[in-house]
């Protein structure tokens, strides 16, 4: 038997030697996700326990969302609006340091809409009647002083209010539309921490991401198998569980045997000894929180029984610098400072340019709300400015150990082990064990 097989996870090795022994596959891997939704529960706590903070920091004690059918807010499904068809609007308020939520809602909607039981109040506006403008008479009978609404040049989730509707806004507050102010601080304070509850479903995730990833390399079969291949068997497990993509669905997973081909799709390349394989894969559960990791594994060539000492020590490099990263983060650094140090380390180790930021906040969509950490690779041009933001407590990230080398006919290649890890009271784990071994896959074409 193949001793790198037990470089695996321990219940890979167990699956892959039954059907060694056997030549049968076995009962599915035991599905986490069923079940009742539990984002209902979750969501209650985050607008009555994160959201009341974040209006605090943002300096904001009103905070107005406009839903509607069909083009609705990005925001709308984080506060119970999205089912909304007629014009909705969502009014959340601190006054006298107590918070409070009323919703001015269209009166066919407005019991289905009390029955989720998430906010204070639900007045129904009769049909003929502005929600808009019955918000801005409430609003205006109200000693707000800032009042945060969802436009932003920065952040695309706090951009949901359109041109009509931003004007109509301000047509029905009139003088008291100067207190208008963008949610951008408010949504990057309540999105980017993610509660307890949510932290371990995206464990229970990452675990089926990495594993999946462990089970499609067993596949692989060198002169034969295409990338292509080992996307389409990590597609069908996606099906099969019933889940959704990560991000986009004709870039996930992105497997790449060549050289460099950055956010891209998977190609009908013939995977062949002597390749580095990465797999960067990403799933939807509950259809709300996302993962994002990437293993890496080598094909060996006839006699060789280990990798070649170079793509050794490049996935040597590639783990020091995942390590190096981890170790940095912690509370009140900024996303800047980890990215500096693993480029301080990539540099001492001689590794070529990477364009790619070390890694970003991953929750509710791939690259989600919160710190960058990146911007110490730019050289012609200003870091964004959430590089300089500060890592907080329940913060989640993917983020990637680089090295990159030039390959014979002077592409590159890229190893990018990426892992998944929340920011801690003192420091930052690892959502789950992270890759330690390259995986080897032996050469099977004169086989």
């Amino acid at each position: 038997m193949n001793k790198n097989i037990f470089q695996l996870p321990r219940n890979l090795v167990f699956f892959i030697m039954f059907v060694m022994l056997t030549g049968q596959a076995v009962a599915r891997q035991e599905n986490p996700f069923t079940g009742d939704n539990p984002w209902p529960d979750i969501r209650k706590e985050r607008i009555t326990k994160v959201l009341p903070e974040a209006m605090k920091t943002a300096g904001v004690d009103a905070w107005i969302v406009v839903c509607r059918e069909n083009n609705n807010d990005p925001i709308a499904h984080h506060i119970g609006g999205e089912n909304a068809g007629g014009t909705a609007v969502f009014l959340f308020y601190i006054k006298d340091e107590k918070f409070g939520s009323i919703v001015f809602s269209p009166a066919g909607e407005a019991t289905a809409l009390a029955d989720l039981h998430i906010h204070d109040q639900v007045l129904p506006i009769p049909r003929g009647h502005s929600a808009i403008s019955a918000a801005a008479e409430y609003a205006k009978s109200r000693p707000f002083t800032k009042i945060a609404v969802n436009s932003s040049s920065e952040n695309e989730m706090a951009d949901g209010l359109s041109y009509t509707q931003r004007k109509n806004m301000e047509e029905a507050f009139g003088s008291e539309a100067a207190k208008f102010v963008s949610s951008n601080e408010l949504l990057y304070e309540w999105l980017s921490i993610k509660l307890p509850s949510e932290v371990d479903i995206m464990k229970k995730a990452a675990q089926l991401t990495s594993d999946w990833q462990y089970e499609a390399y067993s596949q692989v079969r060198p002169g034969k198998s295409t990338d292509a291949d080992i996307a389409k068997f990590l597609k069908n497990k996606i099906a099969e569980y019933g889940f959704k993509d990560g991000w986009a669905a004709d870039q996930n997973p992105n497997v790449n045997s060549g050289p460099d081909r950055g956010h891209s799709h998977a190609t009908d390349k013939i995977i062949m000894p002597g390749d580095v394989i990465q797999i960067d894969f990403g799933i939807r559960v509950y259809d709300m929180w996302v993962t994002d990791i990437q293993r890496f594994a080598y094909v060996l060539r006839p006699g060789e029984v280990v990798a070649p000492d170079s793509v050794q020590q490049y996935w040597e490099n590639s783990k020091q610098g995942s390590r190096i990263a981890l170790s940095a983060m912690r509370p009140g650094v900024t996303g800047y400072d980890v990215d500096k140090a693993q480029r301080d380390f990539m540099k001492k180790k001689g590794s070529e340019y990477v364009m790619w930021s070390t890694g970003h906040p991953v929750g509710y969509v791939a690259h989600d709300v919160g710190p960058s950490l990146g911007g110490a690779q730019l050289i012609d041009s200003k870091p964004r400015a959430e590089s300089f933001k500060k890592l907080k407590p329940g913060m989640v990230f993917a983020f990637d150990g680089f090295f990159a080398w030039k390959l014979p006919d002077g592409r590159e290649k890229t190893m990018s082990v990426e892992e998944m890890a929340v920011v801690t009271a003192d420091g930052a784990s690892y959502l789950i064990d992270p890759q330690e071994e390259l995986i080897l896959i032996k050469d099977a074409i004169k086989q």
